[in-house]
């Protein structure tokens, strides 16, 4: 294939004994819908025996975007990828096994995403088949630009992921000649120097198996030794690109548990005595005294706090005894005492081993179960019922001193605590006066997170109140918005209250006074997909009283002056009214464009909010000689606004930043 451009993807495949599963791994590059002219296939046969290399070559034939690489064996899957970064040009590079296979969209998704958020890094939605274990939790949303401080991106260090080749060639990165553990530091070290981290979740992009003989490097190289190394350089590579610190401890935590703990509990009791004692053990001992700080030590469980414990205090015997036993120990239960829950661990309180309760104490780990099951207006006030159920794992039944706390967010004020009634088992109900709830005085405005103080037998953990069940069809119901009834006095003006759910299903509350009452509220901010540069704004009206006019039409408009209008169209909702407007954004002049909701009072205008969901869009511009264009959400304006930046693409810049520079 001859290329005019580079590469926007050069897909990395390191292959050694991959049959039969290599044949769909490479097919399924081939048939990505960014396209065979945007993407490089390089293929490294690592000195295979089973055919994988002559299918390797039989596949080039019918695609020209892919080269195959034939060269002995190197014993891991570091060699081929090093490899292929030396042959790759595209903007982003992406390792794919060779036991694995991606999404037909998957290479268009996340090389949009980005572009779109100018970000290092893309994780795209890893799938299992087969049964083998990949992560879930940095998956549950899309995040377009995040960071490792801000998500649950850490937590997966495997390589499968899309690096702008740029952030690779400035690092200087390889990957190390180790059988196991050889992409961890890699991509740990991408991770901590990335600009900005995005997360494609809403599409499965890469489908992660086992093959069908076994033979995946992962369960093959999976003895201690083959860990110690990678392991070694993880830990050295969080010190080389972090100050001590909190920042340092969060992402060393990371690794003592996964790399540490875990490998030492499982793995050394299988080796020889002599070997686990002069070999493993003191370089585990190291790791402990050198990275596992006191700010790390807090953040991990008691099995693995002992465990560092028994490390820093050079007792291996009683390290070992904790290993060979920790499947029997971990079901031992717990005994409350003085308010607090300790594992009853045989080394608890055992005067001849002299560990410190710290190393058992569970009460802050243990789960709390609680559910809010009814939130309602009773009477004529604004009184708040609120009921459901809560208990704390193996602890027992609710005290009455369990509170509900009203807690404020973004502004100083003392919480407010709350009694509720317990009954005999798990359940509370509690009954919130909105116009007295403050020692007499109205709830004041703002938003207020609502917490659940749960006791049993002295023991206290808090816990955000949300809800568990949900609708058919997915979506989480709060009672609608009330105005509060107050006995007029000097200082208290008449609210409104609004209890919603967060996207995670907590329950908040959001007091505003009478008079600031927004007519409606903004639900969804998007780019039309059928459409080039089309903007869609949903909304719907307030629940309840409302003072002002209802909006009439979408406005944009620039500092200068110049404005753009089109009219929201309103349609019945479920209970609700709802409106769209759709602002055609490649109309608009370059500048920056705030959008406002306009009624028919000109001095009544309501601000679109901005979102974190919105990215940027192109497109082009045919009567300006087909000149490419751009919009992109900016920070929230001076009117509290989202604001849209709408310029033509700087054409150098653009290829300074396809070519890495």
């Amino acid at each position: 294939m001859l290329r005019t451009n580079p590469p926007r993807v050069s897909v990395i495949i390191p292959a050694y004994n991959s049959m039969p599963e290599l044949t769909k791994c490479v097919t399924s590059v081939m048939e990505q819908t960014l396209g065979l002219d945007k993407i490089e296939i390089i293929a490294v046969d690592d000195g295979s025996t089973d055919g994988t290399g002559d299918e390797l070559d039989r596949l080039a034939h019918t695609c020209a975007a892919l080269r195959v690489v034939h060269q002995a064996n190197s014993g891991g899957a570091g060699g081929p990828r090093n490899t292929g970064l030396d042959m790759a040009d595209g903007d982003y590079v992406f390792f794919l096994d060779s036991d694995d296979y991606l999404g037909p969209d998957a290479l268009r998704r996340m090389v949009a995403m980005a572009d779109e958020n100018l970000t290092d890094v893309v994780l795209g939605k890893m799938v299992s088949v087969g049964g083998r274990a990949v992560p879930t939790a940095v998956f549950s949303h899309n995040q377009p630009r995040t960071d490792i401080f801000s998500s649950h991106a850490y937590r997966t260090l495997g390589c499968w992921k899309l690096f702008r080749r740029s952030l690779i060639e400035r690092l200087e990165l390889r990957f190390p000649p180790y059988r196991n553990c050889e992409d961890k530091p890699f991509t740990a070290a991408a991770f901590l120097n990335a600009d900005g981290i995005s997360v494609v979740a809403d599409y499965d992009c890469y489908y992660s198996r086992n093959r069908e003989n076994g033979n995946n490097l992962t369960l093959t190289a999976a003895d201690l030794v083959h860990r110690m190394d990678g392991t070694r350089l993880c830990f050295e590579t969080v010190a080389r690109y972090l100050e001590p610190g909190p920042r340092r401890d969060r992402i060393m935590r990371r690794h003592v548990e996964w790399e540490l703990c875990g490998p030492l509990r499982a793995l050394l009791p299988k080796e020889s005595e002599q070997r686990a004692r002069e070999f493993f053990y003191p370089q585990f001992r190291h790791w402990a005294q050198s990275y596992a700080t006191d700010g790390v030590f807090q953040q991990l469980t008691p099995p693995d706090r002992l465990i560092v414990h028994l490390l820093r205090a050079d007792r291996y015997e009683d390290l070992m005894t904790v290993a060979r036993n920790a499947k029997e120990d971990a079901a031992r239960g717990n005994i409350v005492d003085k308010g607090r829950v300790y594992w009853c661990h045989p080394f608890f309180r055992d005067p001849v081993k002299a560990v410190p309760d710290v190393c058992f104490d569970v009460t802050d780990r243990l789960p709390v179960h609680h559910e809010l099951d009814e939130a309602v207006w009773t009477g004529e006030a604004g009184v708040l019922r609120l009921a459901g159920h809560a208990r704390i794992e193996s602890v027992g039944v609710l005290e009455p001193e369990s509170r509900l706390i009203l807690r404020p967010r973004g502004f100083e004020y003392p919480d407010i605590r709350i009694p509720v009634a317990a009954d005999k088992t798990v359940g509370f109900t509690a009954d919130m006066d909105l116009s007295t709830v403050d020692s007499g005085a109205p709830l004041g405005p703002g938003v207020w997170d609502l917490y659940l103080d749960v006791r049993a037998r002295g023991v206290s953990r808090t816990v955000r109140l949300r809800q568990a069940r949900t609708e058919p069809n997915g979506k989480r119901t709060a009672p609608p918005r009330r105005e509060v009834v107050t006995v007029p006095r000097p200082g208290h003006e008449p609210t409104t209250a609004r209890p919603f759910f967060t996207p995670h299903g907590n329950f908040s509350l959001e007091i505003r006074l009478a008079e600031d009452e927004p007519p409606c509220h903004v639900t969804g901010i998007a780019w039309d997909t059928s459409v080039p540069a089309t903007l869609i704004v949903t909304g719907r009206l307030t629940d309840g009283p409302s003072r002002h006019p209802r909006p009439t039409s979408l406005r944009a408009e620039t500092d200068s002056g110049s404005a753009r209008e089109v009219p929201l169209l309103y349609a019945q909702d479920g209970s609700h009214t709802g409106f769209t407007a759709r602002l055609p954004v490649r109309e608009l002049a370059p500048g920056h464009w705030t959008l406002t909701l306009r009624t028919d009072e000109p001095s009544r205008r309501i601000p679109v909010p901005p979102t974190k969901g919105l990215t940027g869009t192109h497109w082009f511009r045919v009567s300006r000689l087909g000149r490419p264009y751009y919009a992109k959400p900016l920070p929230r304006g001076s009117k509290g606004a989202l604001v849209l930046r709408v310029a033509p693409v700087r054409l150098t810049v653009a290829l300074r930043r396809r070519l890495g520079r």
